[in-house]
């Protein structure tokens, strides 16, 4: 498991966002070329070391995650991270296989513009898990 299965989850999950950004306008690793806007790209910024528990087969997890948004106009791209936000920060339980989740924001990204003159802009999470060894 991973925090990009996560926060993907937590994104899928998230009625008020699927409702602007479809699922299927949601990925990992990299936005096909002409994809419908707006899209989410999620990804892995950096892991830190598994680090053993002492009780079971579990291993804890921090890793930081980068959430970006593709989008027509500069509005749809703050609406989009607004939402992404709502579903995503402050998000404790369990999803993906994983428990003892915890979502924190780790900060917002500046404005750029990406390809065919659309607007982008990241949020990154801070991910941290228990996941079987």
């Amino acid at each position: 498991m991973s925090g990009v299965e996560i926060v993907g989850g937590l994104l899928h999950a998230y009625d008020a966002l699927t409702q602007l950004v479809p699922v299927e306008r949601i990925k990992a690793g990299a936005l096909p070329d002409g994809i419908t806007l707006p899209a989410i790209l999620v990804r892995t910024v950096s892991v830190a070391d598994f680090q053993p528990l002492k009780r079971g087969a579990m291993f804890r997890s921090t890793e930081r995650v980068s959430v970006a948004v593709r989008a027509a106009s500069y509005a749809e791209q703050k609406a989009v991270i607004r939402l992404i936000r709502d579903g995503c920060a402050g998000w404790t339980g369990a999803i993906a296989g994983c428990v003892n989740v915890s979502v924190l924001t780790a900060g917002l990204g500046p404005d750029v513009g990406g390809p065919a003159n659309s607007f982008e802009q990241t949020q990154d999470f801070r991910v941290s898990f228990d996941a079987p060894a």
